[in-house]
């Protein structure tokens, strides 16, 4: 798939920091209950840290308790691309930002969370750049 932001491995390697390389770029996972966004409750926008699209915002962001930043929805439809994964012997749905192809984390639907959707997009904060809104 070509994504409208691609850069060749080098200049991934050397914008982004080896913790965030392989979790964007090699669809790593970030340790649970140890990132940035986990808990945070700041109003704002999420957006890829690759590249800067919007993805989510704190309108959509809930306590899942999972360890992990987790949303109901993203900002739009068409901000992410939802991939079938089945490694580590599990199917899951990969997320990825639909502008660079960054991993972001896995969806998951039926958990009977009281959302508006069912879903949880458990996404890596190490993925994630918070914007805070103004005021």
């Amino acid at each position: 798939m070509s994504y409208d932001v691609e850069k060749p491995d080098e200049e991934w390697r050397a914008q982004l920091s080896p913790s965030e390389y392989a979790v964007l770029r090699q669809a790593g996972t970030e340790p649970a209950f140890v990132g940035e966004y986990t808990d945070t409750k700041t109003q704002g926008v999420y957006s890829c840290r690759a590249c800067g699209a919007e993805l989510f915002t704190s309108g959509e962001k809930f306590e899942s308790h999972c360890g992990w930043p987790s949303f109901f929805d993203p900002k739009d439809t068409d901000a992410v691309e939802l991939i079938a994964d089945t490694s580590h012997g599990m199917v899951r749905t990969e997320v990825r930002c639909a502008r660079c192809g960054s991993h972001l984390g896995h969806v998951f639907e039926g958990e009977g969370y009281a959302t508006p959707t069912d879903q949880r997009y458990c996404i890596n904060s190490i993925s994630l750049r918070l914007t805070a809104d103004e005021g």
